[in-house]
Order: structure tokens, then C-alpha cells, then sequence
């Protein structure tokens, strides 16, 4: 049975392209033209570095290449081919190590790889960085957030130390929820922020870099070298407007849901989440069934009912026990917690 209903924020349901195509007309109107000062791209470019408070931002075709431009620049800047960031973050998991293949520089894995950097993990780095990336939240260990006390102290003295200061921003409309601080409060603590605008935002694709007009002249230079100064990318900068008026405004709510539904699934003890209760929208859902046993049961699920419950099973240690992602959005406030929380008994019973 096709998906008629999903839990899963990337699901084809809202990234077909009959539904990108509405949604990008609506930010049409005749005069729009495709290029230039007023067009999308540009109009986007001057609305991003407005909300984060930043001289400039400038637009890439992918938050691969927007992030490793900003650190290759923080690089080059200071002489260091080392920068720190979490062991699960981004950059380091799901990128092919390509800040090292293209750049040649080096990641300083720091901390924990379940739990959060903490100050004293960076602190006892030894070698002078060049940066530090701190991806908030942190999508791979449940999206947990440091504290907005904790986040000033360790920017602050990682900035004394002379490393640049770099906002892994993919979920920051997110982690805004949690703050509850005005966006340009959160960027005011980095050099660099980049954003998504296909997660939240639901865009087909696309980032963002925000910085300072000097760095953003620079980092449109290294577009250009990377083969990522595309020239027709007034459709992803339209869907990402579309984003920014009608699903930035409805994150709030997204995020209570998010708890609403946790608070349902550790209620009924079936499976449990991680964090309890969760700080974003996004959480994950920890069951108690292998990973094979889970992508079988969801296979059946989805054939019976239609509803789509999960995009990727994540493995544990305990061979018997895994997880999945959520990131509440459009898609996953269609379902009531306690829909939430008979899908997943459903999803047990089909896993013997």
C-alpha cells in the first residue's frame, strides 16, 4: 500500500513534486524574476542574515558544502588544520570525512559519543584549533541541547583560545524552541552559522551560511571553486520562503507535540524515548526488538495500514534492542500521542 500518513518528517507525502511545486507557487507572482538583486536567492540571502543578525548570509546548493567552507576559511585564517567537534557529529558521520579529502584538515573528536561536549572535554584539547563546531541540537543522541549557560562558557572560552566559533545551525529552527531566545541571541555566539532549509523549513534543499560580509565574500569565492554557484537556485530559495513564513511560526507547537507524544510512549512502557521529555521536536523512540525484527514489522505496518512510521532504524549495542528518529513537523501532527502509541504496539506485534 502506498504511504497515506507518516511519521516520518522527510517522507514523500509533503516532498513530491506536485506538493514542492504549490508550494513554491504561491511565492510567485508575475514580476518575480529569476535572477539578481530581487530575485529568490537573493531576497532569501538578505532575509537569513536579518533573522540571525549577521552582515550577510550566503546561499548554498547543500550543508556539506556550506560547512566546510566555513571551516576551510577559519583554516586557512589561522594557520590550524584541526577543528573539534562531537564524535556523531555531521561532519564526521555522514560526510564521507570530506572536510579532510577536499581540505585536508582535521577533526578533534571531543567528549562522549553519547552524551553532550562538555567544558572540560574541549579544555583538554591540547592543540591549538581552528575552530570548534557545536551542532545544536545533536541530532544522532536524541537531540539533546547544552544548556544556554553551559553553550555561553564553552564558546567563550573556546574563543579565547583563539578558535573560531561554528554553528552546525541544520536544526536550529529546533533548537530555537528550547532556547526561547530570539534567533540573533543564539548566532551573536558564533563567527559562522549555517542553517538547513529542507528540514524543518522542508525546502527541497539547500543552506544557508551567515557570517560577516568579509567571510561571506570569501565563502562565495569557495562556491564557486566547489562547483556550488549554481546559477537556476531560485526554486530551492522559494520553497525555503515558503518555509520561513508558514512552518517557522508553527515550531512551538511542533516541539509540545513532540512532548506530548513522548510523554504517552514512556507513559505506557511499551518503549521509551530519548531525552525524556524531549528538548526539540526531534527525540528518539527506543524499542525493544532488534533492528531486522523492526524494519520487517514497519515493511507489514505500512502494507496494512498505509502509515509510514520511521525513514531509518538505528542500531544498539544490545543487538535486541533500537531505535528510531522523530522530528515532529507537518506529517507527524496528523497523528494524536495516542495514535503514536498504538502504532507502536502495532509495530511490536509484527516483530516476532
Amino acid at each position: 500500500m502506498p504511504v497515506q500518513r507518516s511519521l516520518f518528517l522527510h517522507s514523500d507525502l509533503r516532498r513530491r513534486p506536485q506538493e514542492m511545486l504549490r508550494r513554491m507557487s504561491e511565492m510567485i507572482d508575475p514580476d518575480t524574476p529569476a535572477h539578481g538583486p530581487d530575485g529568490p536567492v537573493a531576497v532569501l540571502e538578505r532575509r537569513m542574515a536579518s533573522l540571525l543578525d549577521k552582515q550577510a548570509a550566503v546561499f548554498f546548493p547543500s550543508g556539506t558544502m556550506a560547512q566546510q567552507v566555513a571551516l576551510r576559511i577559519h583554516a586557512d585564517r589561522r594557520g590550524r588544520r584541526a577543528f573539534a567537534a562531537h564524535p556523531q557529529s555531521h561532519l564526521e558521520v555522514w560526510e564521507h570525512r570530506g572536510y579532510s579529502v577536499v581540505h585536508g584538515l582535521r577533526c578533534h573528536p571531543t567528549g562522549d559519543r553519547h552524551r553532550l561536549m562538555t567544558l572540560a572535554d574541549l579544555t583538554a584539547i591540547g592543540e591549538p584549533l581552528a575552530a570548534v563546531v557545536w551542532e545544536l541540537p545533536q541530532r544522532d543522541i536524541g537531540g539533546l541541547l547544552p544548556e544556554w549557560d553551559d553553550l555561553v562558557a564553552q564558546t567563550s572560552a573556546m574563543r579565547e583560545r583563539g578558535a573560531a566559533i561554528h554553528l552546525d545551525g541544520a536544526r536550529l529552527w529546533e533548537a530555537q524552541t528550547y532556547y526561547a531566545r530570539p534567533f540573533p541571541d543564539i548566532t551573536a555566539l558564533f563567527d559562522t552559522a549555517y542553517v538547513s532549509l529542507y528540514k524543518a523549513l522542508q525546502g527541497t534543499g539547500g543552506a544557508v551560511l551567515a557570517t560577516d560580509a568579509d567571510f561571506a565574500a570569501e565563502a562565495r569565492v569557495w562556491r564557486r571553486r566547489l562547483g556550488g554557484d549554481v546559477y537556476d537556485a531560485w526554486p530551492l530559495a522559494l520553497v525555503a520562503l515558503h518555509g520561513l513564513d508558514t512552518l517557522l511560526p508553527r515550531l512551538p507547537s511542533h516541539r509540545d507535540h513532540a512532548i506530548a507524544i513522548a510523554a504517552a510512549i514512556n507513559a505506557d512502557g511499551a518503549a521509551r524515548t530519548v531525552p525524556n521529555p524531549p528538548q526539540t521536536p526531534l527525540f528518539h523512540i527506543h524499542l525493544p526488538i532488534g533492528p531486522a525484527a523492526a524494519e520487517r514489522a514497519a515493511a507489514t505496518v505500512l502494507a496494512a495500514t498505509g502509515v509510514e512510521l520511521l525513514g531509518r532504524v538505528r542500531t544498539a549495542p544490545d543487538p535486541d534492542r533500537c531505535s528510531f528518529e522523530i522530528t515532529v513537523g507537518e506529517n507527524a501532527m496528523a497523528f494524536t500521542p495516542a495514535d503514536v502509541v498504538e502504532l507502536i504496539h502495532d509495530l511490536l506485534r509484527h516483530s516476532g
